[in-house]
């Protein structure tokens, strides 16, 4: 049973091989001073409540009076014990504020030349900006270099939280919120390309997410740390969560940017629309099974090429044109029965990428179909919709 509490009061964190600790494990340059000024005032605190405990029991017993014998009036006292009890514990205070003002400055102080990494909170995911249209729900980072977050939230108040990392941060909608850490231990790769892509194969015939709590490991093979939102958001807060991969070297980390920076030429546009609809926060919003309760957006069950009622009593086709329009400006033509809470998408995706979107729309449609419309996206090929000129400095405006 006493081994059973380190687990029952620790958080809800990476999991720690060690049964007698109260913390997942340490991987930034601030867990462990964290770690340290948290353990001192714990064990001050404990001392000074069993002493104050086991002389209120004395005091109890000693100065106790039988039943019926008038109480007697204390009105002496001891100059030097009361200096001692008051000035002593000041100096116990003094040394935690020091330390506990020193850790927060070095919180608030962010170096100079840190990696910056934009991340957008929302009802109930989170979209880590890397620039030129790469926005991907996991936080990846170098190992030994100071890492930059330029946060911002979308709708309501959130927090990041990255309980190996000992950081912990508001966001708040309307302004700019930073945060700073150095992550000092690199995830590993423990799963071959080989495997992940049965993994995924299997995946894909029975149209299952990925499960990062059963597998313990990324789509991309790579352990990881645990990221959540500490504020309570709504309905879904539970699972405002993602994970934070640490790469070796920059190298490493631009070479997974790649990876997700634009559909590969052997791809159809539809199949990576569901990658999409998986990695930027559709799948919160959006059912593509037809399920309404819970989520706060339409289906997207059968929506292609049906007449859709919206909340002005008209009617609209959602053909491409619709589709394409209800991604870059939401709010132009709502649902009827929906409220207008989602957000723009322009910037944030390329032509491909809402091509793609589009294409894996109508594909959960019994036609097929989006439409006599033709989407004024273009033909989605890699080669002439890759992110021009005009497309990267969006993203890069996008990531701050």
């Amino acid at each position: 049973m006493l081994n059973m509490i380190p687990a029952a009061i620790m958080p809800l964190a990476d999991y720690t091989d060690s049964k007698l600790s109260f913390f997942p494990e340490s991987a930034s340059t601030f867990s462990s001073d964290s770690d340290w000024i948290f353990y001192f005032i714990s064990i001050v605190a404990l001392i000074f409540f069993i002493a104050i405990v086991i002389a209120l029991f004395g005091f109890t017993v000693k100065y106790k009076k039988a039943k019926g014998m008038a109480a007697e009036s204390q009105t002496d006292h001891n100059t030097t014990i009361e200096l001692v009890w008051s000035i002593g514990p000041s100096f116990l205070l003094i040394v935690m504020f020091y330390f506990g003002a020193q850790g927060y400055l070095a919180h608030r102080t962010i170096p100079e030349g840190s990696y910056e990494l934009g991340v957008d909170a929302y009802k109930w995911g989170w979209g880590i900006n890397y620039g030129k249209f790469v926005i991907h729900p996991e936080l990846h980072v170098v190992a030994g270099e100071p890492t930059k977050l330029t946060m911002t939230s979308s709708d309501v108040i959130h927090s990041l939280y990255i309980p190996a990392f000992r950081v912990k941060k508001d966001i708040v909608p309307g302004r700019y919120n930073y945060m700073w850490f150095k992550a000092t231990k690199p995830s590993e790769k423990v799963v071959t390309d080989e495997e992940l892509e049965q993994l995924a194969a299997k995946d894909a015939e029975t149209n299952a997410s990925w499960n990062y709590d059963e597998r313990q490991f990324t789509p991309d093979g790579y352990t990881f740390y645990d990221l959540y939102c500490t504020e309570y958001c709504g309905t879904n807060h539970s699972e405002m969560q993602t994970v934070v991969v640490v790469h070796e070297t920059r190298a490493d980390l631009d070479a997974w940017i790649k990876k997700y920076s634009k559909r590969a030429s052997t791809e159809s546009p539809a199949s990576y629309g569901q990658k999409l609809y998986e990695r930027r926060g559709c799948k919160t919003c959006h059912s593509i099974d037809g399920t309404k309760v819970g989520y706060v957006g339409p289906t997207w069950k059968d929506l292609a090429g049906t007449s859709r009622p919206l909340a002005n009593g008209d009617e609209v086709l959602a053909d491409e044109n619709y589709l394409r329009e209800s991604i870059l400006n939401p709010k132009a033509k709502i649902a009827a029965g929906y409220q207008p809470v989602m957000p723009s998408y322009k910037g944030q995706l390329t032509d491909d990428d809402i091509y793609s979107l589009v294409e894996y729309i109508k594909s959960l449609s019994e036609s097929g179909s989006g439409g006599e419309a033709e989407a004024d996206a273009g033909e989605g090929t890699e080669e002439d919709t890759s992110p021009g000129a005009n497309d990267e400095q969006a993203g890069d405006e996008a990531a701050q």
